[in-house]
């Protein structure tokens, strides 16, 4: 949606996702997992892959707060809006556009779009409070969409339009950054052969650009409301930098009534959006995840890789993609959504699947990186075998009966433990690669899916299988020993308790690093009732960036959105 901006270049730096990516397409569905191995738990994934990064986006899909905080997206997804779902329009008047427009799933994201430009009056006073029409659309049939993640309708030059550029241009235009007009325009001409009705994208709430107000929904109201205060971008020149420029300088004025009311109106997006925060997310979209294409595919889009080596997550780009992989990218996508695409797919739950390792893994891996860091219990020994059973019940599915060293392994070999490992990684997709029906079944974005899910599973199941197996060795598991000799398992775990703390802090972190799940991104400590978890969210930040010293990086929140608690209401924090 066009709203007031400034020119940006924001390096958004954190340890994710580098380097060399492997084609999922190098090694045959079947044998995918297994000839990866598994003999040796000590055997990292490829540093440069990008199944944790194709998991986790597709687990953030629809979310305000993990597209919030990684504003760059990388998927396009169909979807739909059911029918019966409620859209909501401001502006100057109460007729539906002829043109293509913006609507709001949530009536507080387009009200401050409603309004008439600010009227001169003939004493030269400005009236900037007329009244203003809040139309309100009711969809009649499925609509036809299409999703773009991350933070999509956030006019910024860092990457935020990068997909929307190279679909309508070929090539990333950070000089069309506020061509907002041109932009819906161009993607309802470039979607039009297709059906698509409308783009789904997100800033601090979620929209949708409807190319027809005209088909496919129907005027439910048109109500005039008591306007608060003068109407947001839709009455400015998209070029127009003094007018960007007044915006923001007015966002921290001295007090003032009309300041409070536009204060409250801001806030209120923010509260919109954080409905939406979390899973499910925005639900009055449905997506067809066998569908999805991925910038993250490296089978697809393998011109990337070399671009993405030493670069954090933060700062992951689309406009050094090749002309060959983007004339790819648009194949499939014109492929998944021609009207008579056949692609039926497995039928496999891939949202819940994906929800099910989250889940399954979210709260534990957090408690766990707890345990290791708390002094408590101040006894080392004891506090290791608290963590050793916390370690236990992550895979007790999995530890069969027969699983322990033997009586003459090696003090580091792990090969015992194996077939834990394996159980953990394989069990809620083996049953997809003994049925060839299944696989036969499977589009191409569901092999990504596919291995993404796998990838992600096999590094969790590794990891913290190789801590218990530690622990195990070191005589911190209260069900196995690996000595006879009590005494000897005493000094053992005198000496070993110190070591395998430390192994397992650098094993946890480099795993909750490279996993780098938003669930785990909150306030710390959490906030009071008076104030919600916030991330610094376009466009309401353009103020700090103004009052803050170029030179010092660090002030640069907005680059690495960091949680912080604000105010619900007066006095309200800096947004």
């Amino acid at each position: 949606m066009l709203l007031p901006v400034v020119a940006l270049v924001v390096s958004l730096p954190l340890s994710c996702g580098r380097a060399t990516q492997i084609p999922f397409s190098d090694v045959p569905l079947e044998a995918y997992s297994d000839s990866l191995g598994w003999a040796n738990l000590g055997v990292k994934p490829n540093a440069n892959g990008t199944e944790h990064l194709i998991f986790d986006t597709v687990n953030s899909l629809l979310q305000h707060w993990p597209n919030t905080r990684y504003r760059n997206g990388h998927n396009v997804v169909p979807g739909i809006v059911p029918v019966g779902t409620l859209l909501y329009h401001g502006r100057e008047n109460s007729s539906l556009s002829a043109i293509p427009d913006w609507t709001a799933t949530d009536p507080e994201h387009s009200f401050p779009f409603c309004g008439s430009p600010p009227l001169m009056l003939v004493d030269g006073t400005v009236d900037g409070t007329a009244g203003c029409w809040q139309l309100t659309l009711v969809t009649t049939r499925p609509l036809k969409v299409l999703y773009l993640d991350g933070s999509s309708a956030a006019n910024m030059q860092s990457g935020t339009l990068d997909v929307q550029d190279l679909l309508l241009w070929g090539k990333v235009s950070p000089e069309r950054w506020l061509n907002e007009r041109e932009r819906i325009n161009g993607l309802c001409e470039w979607g039009k052969d297709m059906g698509i009705d409308g783009y789904v994208r997100m800033e601090m709430d979620f929209e949708i650009m409807l190319c027809d107000f005209h088909n496919g929904v129907d005027l439910l109201s048109a109500d005039f409301l008591s306007e608060w205060s003068r109407p947001l971008a839709p009455f400015w020149p998209a070029s127009d930098q003094s007018a960007l420029d007044s915006y923001t300088s007015e966002m921290h004025r001295p007090s003032s009534d009309k300041l409070r009311t536009s204060m409250v109106r801001r806030f209120e997006t923010i509260r919109a959006g954080s409905w939406h925060n979390r899973f499910p997310g925005e639900t009055r979209v449905t997506l067809d995840l066998t569908r999805l294409v991925s910038f993250y595919d490296t089978a697809l889009v393998p011109s990337l890789t070399a671009h993405r080596v030493s670069t954090e997550r933060w700062d992951h780009r689309l406009h050094n993609i090749s002309s060959e992989d983007l004339a790819a990218v648009t194949a499939r996508l014109h492929a998944v959504l021609a009207p008579g695409n056949d692609e039926r797919g497995s039928g496999i739950d891939w949202q819940t699947l994906f929800r099910v390792v989250v889940d399954r893994y979210g709260d534990r891996l957090e408690m766990l990186e707890y345990l290791l860091n708390t002094t408590m219990p101040a006894n080392a020994a004891e506090r290791a075998q608290i963590i050793q059973m916390q370690l236990r019940v992550m895979i007790t599915p999995y530890i069969l009966h027969a699983v322990r060293p033997g009586p003459h392994s090696p003090p580091d070999d792990d090969g015992w433990a194996a077939p834990v490992w394996r159980g953990c990684a394989t069990r809620h997709t083996a049953h997809i690669h003994a049925s060839a029906e299944m696989t036969g079944l499977l589009t191409p974005s569901e092999h990504v899916l596919l291995r993404a899910l796998e990838g992600t599973n096999r590094e969790i199941c590794r990891v913290i299988t190789r801590m218990w197996a530690a622990g195990v060795r070191a005589g911190f598991d209260v069900l196995i020993s690996p000595h006879e000799d009590s005494e000897t398992e005493t000094s053992l775990e005198e000496a070993a308790v110190s070591r395998v703390l430390d192994q397992w802090r650098a094993d946890a972190h480099t795993l909750l690093s490279w996993l780098d799940w938003s669930v785990w991104v909150k306030c710390r400590p959490a906030c009071t009732f008076e104030e919600t978890c916030y991330l610094p969210t376009w466009p309401w930040f353009l103020k700090n960036i103004r009052d803050e010293d170029p030179e010092d990086d660090s002030e640069y929140s907005w680059k690495r959105p960091q949680p912080r608690c604000i105010r619900q209401f007066e006095p309200y924090s800096r947004f």
